[in-house]
């Protein structure tokens, strides 16, 4: 398998080179993607970087993160490369670990590999309590949208996916900017690709981060809710009906009844004066109270339905796929 290797370069020109040093002989090649950067990081690129594999391209505007990844995609996947592999240019990633976030997918086991932070104690101890807080919500909001219940750090962008998977992927549909990895997530659990985690150790450099907290809160809240809704109608409603889609029909109807017929009758003892009897009152209760079994058994169903066989044994495994003749020898 051929591999490549994207670089988005904005506000990093002190640091790059060296990232680009650390990327071993096993990736076959180099884009570094200039997205409008004011330092005019491919110029300095070029002027100070000999490797052979490496190819800058630039952005006439600024797209994002995210858009310049994907123009790293698209590069890649003309150049007929099989895994292509994302590293920020700030330090923030060891580029040696590559050969080790690859092998799921060299060995066909995962379409889609990225980093987690979180996997040892001690990495986690170094990290500052504002990204502990903040990975621990939007992983599990995550969870929800894409469907993956088994990954967590979605921000990582430390990722390789193989060709198979990215060649399905819609980039028009993902998101171009901060939101661009959780992006891929949803993107990706639409195509049931198969998405693994790699323990890494996070490192911070003298990078300053472009991000303003405060700015993509709001945005990536109502997001999660639009995409987690849009997921479950499709997965469970539309491309199929199983025990899940039962489960979870139940439970919102049970849940409506409980919580509607609740407030009602709240409202008129309170209007009345009169309290409510026991026998109304475990009228309202005992739907929730089912409402949140169903909603239970639903959960269970989902996090059971994660991908299991990576799309890329489509094009690589062939021992999966016999051939006219042997499948002749086999019905004789």
């Amino acid at each position: 398998m051929r591999v490549a290797v994207v670089i988005p370069c904005y506000r990093v020109k002190n640091l790059v080179l060296p990232v680009i040093e650390a990327i071993g002989d096993d990736v076959d090649a180099i884009y570094a993607i200039d997205d409008c950067c004011p330092e005019n990081s491919g110029d300095f690129i070029e002027a100070n970087c000999r490797d052979p594999r490496l190819k800058v391209f630039r952005h006439a505007a600024n797209k994002g993160v995210g858009g310049a990844i994907m123009t790293g995609y698209r590069l890649a996947l003309d150049d007929g490369m099989d895994i292509i592999v994302k590293v920020d240019g700030d330090g923030q990633m060891d580029p040696r670990l590559i050969s080790e976030l690859i092998r799921p997918i060299v060995n066909l086991e995962a379409d889609y590999v990225k980093g987690n932070r979180f996997y040892s104690l001690y990495d986690v101890n170094t990290m500052p309590p504002v990204r502990l807080l903040g990975n621990a919500v939007l992983s599990f909001m995550t969870k929800i949208s894409s469907g993956y219940w088994r990954v967590f750090d979605p921000t990582n962008g430390f990722t390789a996916i193989g060709a198979v998977a990215a060649e399905r992927l819609n980039f028009s549909n993902i998101s171009e900017r901060y939101f661009f990895e959780t992006d891929m997530l949803i993107n990706l659990g639409g195509i049931r690709a198969v998405v693994q985690d790699f323990p890494m150790q996070a490192v911070y450099a003298d990078e300053e981060s472009n991000l303003k907290i405060g700015d993509v809160a709001f945005n990536f809240l109502f997001k999660h809710i639009k995409f987690s809704a849009r997921r479950i109608l499709y997965m469970y409603f539309l491309r199929d009906f199983s025990l899940g889609s039962v489960n979870l029909f139940f439970s919102v109807i049970f849940g409506i009844f409980g919580t509607l017929f609740g407030v009602i009758e709240w409202y008129q003892s309170i209007a009345t004066g009169i309290p409510a009897s026991p026998g109304t009152v475990m009228l309202a209760v005992l739907p929730i109270i089912l409402s949140v079994q169903f909603l239970i058994a639903f959960l269970s169903q989902d996090i059971g339905n994660e991908p299991l066989i990576p799309l890329i044994r489509s094009k690589f495994d062939k021992r999966s796929l016999p051939s006219a003749i042997e499948r002749a020898s086999l019905n004789d």
